[in-house]
């Protein structure tokens, strides 16, 4: 099954024709699909007519924030509600083309964990184009993820991905980033970006801002979750050393004002030795707030937050060797009387038919 997450913030014009267009794309298609709208807190009739949709549509479903809570919010909770194999999201306002569902679906299958859109040819104005630009390249910079464009709504995951994920804030820019970082595949698709038609932007100048703020919180969640005391601590012996040395300078210059009148200029005539206090407590300051991170991080993680398992094999149970009978007969005298034994990697018992896990849902 193919679910569709599509976040909505007033955007009732075009969600009829979107529901539509979806059904177009996926005709033929030999999977299944859901369309979920998330309506994050929208003042105007989109969700009436989300509920006309789920009345005509058995496949459309939708989920109704108290008030406007964000984009990262409305893809966390579509992701709680979607039940597919393949999760696809796409914004609300048909700049997204629906047309390319199916080609989205098809990376997923060919190996990627993570597909990302790029719209290669943008219908938006300089003003946002430009500063996106500038984002999506220093984001790749830094980040070490090469993608064309981080802001693109339109992607798809895998259901492991999203079940791994926690998006908050603005942190829905960065999911490619995060994935990447949890040892997931990570692909790029050009599509097609059509102008506007309906409604505007919901975002304004203040969203470069945030982002820039929130790339600073990604990276430092992707390099230094488990280990914070090297990112604090490494600042924090940074300022000591630059506070010992402005107070080695002053030293110097008072026992050799002589031999080095410069340094003792230096320390008498600026605030020197002012600097060298402050540099030294804020050091001192940022090696205890590593020291607190650390203590936080061992506590609050849990076994398996740490690392990201892609496939593990249980033990089947005790293998005796095969000329021995009295070995096979301790083996199985292992299970206590009237037990059955059950697979732990499959969840199956010798005799018993299959559980069917997916709920009967075809894929």
């Amino acid at each position: 099954m193919i679910s569709v997450v599509v976040p909505v913030y007033n955007e009732a014009e075009s969600l009829r024709r979107l529901r539509d267009e979806l059904s177009e794309a996926m005709r033929g298609s030999r999977h299944l699909f859901e369309l979920i709208f998330v309506d994050d807190g929208s003042t105007d009739s989109s969700w009436e007519v989300i509920r006309e949709l789920a009345r005509e549509d058995g496949r459309v479903g939708g989920t109704r924030f108290r008030r406007n809570y964000g984009k990262a919010a409305a893809l966390q909770a579509g992701f709680a509600a979607a039940r597919g194999e393949i999760v696809v999201t796409l914004d609300a306002d048909l700049q997204d083309d629906p047309r390319e569902l199916p080609r989205f679906v098809a990376a997923i299958e060919q190996g990627s964990d993570v597909v990302s859109g790029w719209k290669k040819v943008r219908h938006d104005p300089l003003d946002k184009v430009l500063p996106s630009r500038i984002f999506n390249w220093l984001v790749s910079r830094l980040s070490g993820v090469k993608l064309h464009d981080h802001n693109c709504g339109y992607k798809a995951y895998r259901r492991e991905v999203v079940d791994e994920l926690r998006l908050y804030g603005e942190m829905h820019r960065f999911v490619p980033v995060l994935a990447a970082a949890r040892g997931w595949k990570v692909g790029e698709l050009v599509v097609q970006h059509r102008p506007r038609e309906f409604g505007r932007s919901k975002y304004g100048f203040s969203r470069n801002i945030k982002g820039f703020l929130d790339l600073a919180t990604v990276l430092f969640l992707t390099r230094f979750e488990e280990r914070p005391q090297h990112a604090l601590g490494g600042a924090g012996l940074v300022a000591c050393v630059i506070g010992l040395l402005l107070f080695a300078v002053g030293i110097l210059g008072e026992m050799g004002d002589k031999l080095f009148p410069p340094l003792a200029v230096v320390w008498r005539m600026t605030p020197s030795p002012l600097y060298g206090c402050l540099a030294i407590t804020v050091g001192i300051l940022l090696l205890a707030q590593g020291l607190v991170a650390e203590l936080l991080a061992s506590s609050l993680h849990g076994p398996s937050s740490s690392h990201a398992i892609r496939e593990q094999w249980t033990p089947r149970g005790p293998v005796a060797p095969a000329s021995s009978e009295e070995a096979r007969a301790e083996s199985r005298s292992s299970v206590e009387p009237g037990e059955a034994y059950r697979d732990e990697a499959f969840g199956d018992k010798p005799g018993a038919e299959p559980s069917d896990e997916s709920g009967g849902l075809a894929s």
